[in-house]
């Protein structure tokens, strides 16, 4: 586990908001973030509250979670590039387990809140690969 001792303010604030969203709290995880928040998760699906990215995953998977390997920190003059590396896990909705699903997601920090969130992960490929089609 990535310690708060160990994470800057911002890579911290990101890990907490991603716990959050993993209970998942849309509403818990909507305290680390701007009122005027955007994020674009896989496909570029836009929403404007985690309640987005939380109901997009109901339909996609039964449940999942994130193993949040590192946190890469870019400060800027006045905000921070956070990145959240490393893989989902799981459940498909028909129950089959999965995990070392890839992930990355780059959030954009401007005073204590998230002001934007970008999600990319694999999922897409395995559920081809899981329907036959290889590419």
């Amino acid at each position: 586990m990535l310690t708060t001792d160990t994470l800057s303010p911002d890579a911290a604030l990101v890990r907490d908001f991603l716990e959050a969203s993993m209970i998942p709290d849309p509403e818990a995880a909507a305290r680390y973030m701007a009122d005027d928040v955007r994020i674009v998760f896989t496909g570029g699906r836009a929403f404007s509250h985690p309640s987005g990215p939380t109901g997009f995953n109901a339909m996609r998977y039964a449940w999942v979670k994130k193993r949040m390997e590192r946190f890469d920190v870019a400060p800027g003059d006045d905000e921070t590039v956070v990145y959240s590396v490393g893989t989902l896990y799981g459940a498909w909705p028909d129950g089959e387990p999965f995990e070392g699903n890839r992930y990355v997601d780059r959030f954009v920090v401007r005073n204590g809140r998230i002001v934007r969130m970008d999600v990319w992960n694999d999922s897409a490929e395995r559920i081809l690969t899981r329907r036959g089609i290889e590419a």
